[in-house]
């Protein structure tokens, strides 16, 4: 199995040079996938993981834009068209310097897998640009908008490709595109999501992907005869993702102790709740990479240069980027006695962090499971969007909660071991694409 595992990779390094983040994806794929593979002949008989690691298309352009001294800005746009076996592309776009091919192929494959879960008509896409509107006025975003747009534009709609946010694109950022769509092609669709509530947006969209990660928490939880209530809780990030998970664990009697950022971790023993939540928001809302300003605040204690991982907590939630959990903390989560890791940001444990939790047994979900609930709520505002309707902030809550229920439930019966283990990975992975797969036979070799 290994061998064969290390033949595909190598294809995929030699095709893919230079694009570790892709590989990393691919690899923790095709190790869940490979038995299956072989139990399935069909599956190889149509190529099937050959293809499904090839985006049906790649497109990359030139952002022109000139700034607020007059002069000109170049930047890169991309959009990766990953997967359209069940439904039009849908991924985030993601506005960072970090921003790259083998970062979007990454996000991009992932997102095949996590849309096919969601049990919702979703093919899988990413997109983005290395312009990062941190220090940027709102008029030099809404011109890089515009411009990026105007080239994105030829290649998506409702029914194509469906963009939505991720890192450093927003509600105001979200609105610019829109704005420019809306006045290059002359009609009001739903093209994107992450909308306004006023033109199209839906409700609990910016909590909705902390909220989801929870609600799976709480799920594998239930299943060892557990819950959130009275559980210690350490979270990395601050922004939605964090600030959702926030919301919902506190909510559900959890006594969430940390947040994170490029600066360091704050630990606060009282817990992140109320106003402090809210603060939350304002720190987010200023654009500021500190969550030193919560210390200051609050008078909690503050790590610079520090991860949350070294807390003693029950339940770990990373909310920040990709790679951010390593080897040293997996192991010191381990030491600190914790029972579960549910991944809010897409693939932030590395590949020695994944092998510690699930060689230790413990409760381990991998973000295209745990933080479906972001795309999931998009799927949710196509929907209101092409029956022209909106729903309630309870309608939509509850739909997503009923969507993080039915993800679970495919891991446990992919991914359930022979001893009653719940290998979470295994599970989200074989889900996810033995619906994509049969879907792609069916449609033939196109």
């Amino acid at each position: 199995m290994s061998s064969a595992v290390d033949a595909f990779m190598e294809q995929v390094k030699t095709k893919n040079p230079g694009q570790p983040e892709f590989h990393q994806a691919v690899f923790e794929v095709v190790s869940s996938l490979m038995p299956v593979i072989e139990k399935n002949p069909k599956y190889d008989e149509y190529k099937i993981l050959e293809r499904i690691v090839e985006p049906e298309r790649v497109i990359m352009f030139r952002v022109n834009w000139v700034d607020d001294k007059g002069e000109i800005q170049v930047n890169r746009g991309y959009r990766v068209q990953f997967n359209s076996a069940i439904g039009p592309y849908k991924g985030g776009l993601r506005f960072h310097r970090s921003v790259n091919l083998s970062i979007l192929k990454f996000l991009g494959f992932e997102q095949i897998f996590k849309n096919a879960l969601t049990t919702l008509p979703m093919g899988g896409g990413k997109g983005g640009s290395d312009f990062d509107p941190k220090g940027k006025s709102d008029n030099e975003v809404m011109k890089f908008c515009q411009s990026f747009m105007t080239e994105l534009l030829k290649y998506i709609g409702p029914n194509t490709d469906v963009p939505a946010g991720d890192i450093g694109v927003g509600g105001r950022e979200i609105g610019y595109l829109f704005g420019q769509y809306k006045r290059i092609r002359g009609e009001f669709t739903g093209v994107l999501t992450g909308k306004g509530r006023n033109w199209g947006g839906s409700i609990v969209r910016p909590e909705a992907t902390g909220f989801g990660v929870i609600y799976f928490t709480e799920e594998m939880l239930k299943s060892k005869g557990e819950s959130l209530d009275g559980k210690t809780v350490a979270i990395s990030g601050f922004g939605n993702v964090a600030w959702g998970a926030v919301t919902k664990a506190t909510a559900l009697g959890a006594n969430v102790v940390t947040i994170s950022g490029p600066d360091g971790y704050i630990y606060d023993k009282d817990g992140i709740k109320g106003e402090k939540i809210d603060y939350m928001l304002e720190m987010r809302a200023s654009r500021r990479d500190k969550v030193k300003d919560y210390a200051d605040k609050f008078g909690v204690e503050f790590f610079p240069g520090k991860r949350p991982w070294v807390v003693k907590a029950d339940v770990c939630v990373p909310c920040a980027t990709q790679n951010e959990l390593g080897k040293d903390d997996a192991e010191n989560i381990i030491k600190n006695g914790a029972i579960a890791v549910c991944e809010g940001a897409n693939m932030p444990c590395t590949p020695e962090a994944t092998e510690i939790f699930i060689n230790n047994k413990i409760l381990y979900a991998p973000g295209k499971a745990a933080n479906a609930g972001g795309v999931s709520v998009s799927g949710l505002e196509m929907t209101q969007n092409a029956m022209h309707i909106g729903w309630t902030a309870e309608e939509v809550d509850s739909k997503l909660h009923s969507i993080m229920q039915a993800i679970h439930a495919q891991c446990v019966e992919y991914g359930t071991e022979p001893d009653g283990y719940v290998n979470y990975v295994n599970g989200a992975n074989i889900a996810g694409f033995i619906k994509v797969a049969d879907s792609m036979i069916d449609q033939g070799v196109v």
